[in-house]
């Protein structure tokens, strides 16, 4: 039974398994979505959470504690300057999974991990590609 093991360890050492997600969730605050295999975007979507509840209240000691997880002070500031007060009024459940389907390779289960506010850029169809020998 797995009772009370909220750890998931993806396989990994402790200590990579920390870089890696703290990697991934700075790598989520800087491009708003990531894409990643489903366990690890479960993983990563608690870290990022947790992460919001920090900038939300925005005190010093919760900007140290968010530096200490995610060891990256410019993806911390944006964090505390741009994202977490836009969530400022929702109560939790700042992320969403996107299924992609199967990875052709491996079969793992490819999703897309983004802020629930996340709006991705329309490509408009003005836009052509430059003709060729003029």
């Amino acid at each position: 039974m797995r009772h009370r093991k909220a750890t998931v360890k993806l396989g990994r050492t402790s200590e990579h398994r920390k870089a890696m997600l703290a990697n991934m969730v700075c790598s989520l605050i800087n491009s708003k979505r990531i894409r990643t295999t489903l366990p690890k975007a479960r993983a990563a979507r608690s870290l990022a959470e947790k992460m919001v509840t920090l900038g939300k209240k925005g005190t010093l000691a919760d900007r140290r504690r968010a530096i200490s997880k995610l060891r990256n002070r410019a993806a911390v500031s944006e964090l505390f300057g741009s994202v977490a007060p836009a969530f400022q009024d929702r109560a939790g459940g700042y992320t969403r999974i996107i299924k992609l389907g199967k990875r052709s390779s491996d079969a793992s289960e490819m999703v897309i991990l983004e802020w629930v506010d996340y709006v991705p850029p329309v490509k408009s169809k003005e836009e052509k590609p430059a003709e060729a020998g003029t």
